[in-house]
């Protein structure tokens, strides 16, 4: 008699199929579970909104091979030390502004989106807004009327008049002083910042 071993049986791979299925959607949740503690604000990674009171900067580290960043003294955003709740609530604004209106269309923000226009994801620290003197009132014009305060460096891209209020753009502002705070892993690379210029 020619029976069919184990292995080669029809129902023997549609248990295991159902098996590793199974097995692969638990490890899937809990690496996802993982994921969710490892980017939640407040954590290692990636600090509380409330950092957007304090100095942000980047140092290349020999040891480690990368840019990582550096959290200073106060540095209050618009001149005011918000609460945590506030922080929480200006970088909420700011985000759903970006979303919205939906920036990525045109930017990449945390290596997502598109390149026609800069990576956001640093865009606090970029040497683009001429001094940390002049940087928030720089941000804020443009986010509100890019048209006429825009600086293009030759490319001759420029970002439309989105409609942001003055209170949205400053809910931008903080968004983006929070994002720079967020350990990224070294990206963008070779990233110069505004204090690298001051030097």
């Amino acid at each position: 008699m020619n029976e069919t071993p184990l292995w080669a049986s029809e129902s023997f791979w549609k248990k295991t199929a159902i098996w590793v299925t199974g097995v692969s959607f638990v490890i899937l949740i809990i690496l996802t579970m993982d994921s969710l503690s490892q980017t939640a604000a407040g954590g290692k990674r990636v600090p509380a909104y409330a950092v957007i009171n304090k100095k942000i900067d980047y140092q290349f580290n020999k040891d480690l091979n990368k840019s990582v960043p550096v959290i200073g003294e106060d540095e209050f955003l618009f001149g005011k030390q918000l609460t945590e709740q506030e922080a929480a609530e200006l970088v909420d604004l700011g985000k759903k502004t970006a979303q919205t209106r939906n920036c990525m269309n045109c930017h990449t923000i945390l290596g997502n989106g598109a390149y026609f226009a800069p990576d956001l994801t640093k865009a606090w620290l970029d040497q683009g807004w001429l001094s940390k003197d002049l940087r928030e009132d720089l941000m804020v014009k443009f986010l509100m009327d890019p048209e006429n305060n825009a600086r293009t460096f030759g490319s001759n891209r420029k970002m439309p008049n989105l409609g942001i209020t003055e209170q949205e753009a400053k809910g931008l502002v903080a968004f983006l002083k929070w994002m720079s705070s967020i350990d990224t892993n070294g990206f963008p690379y070779n990233f110069k910042t505004i204090e690298a210029e001051e030097e």
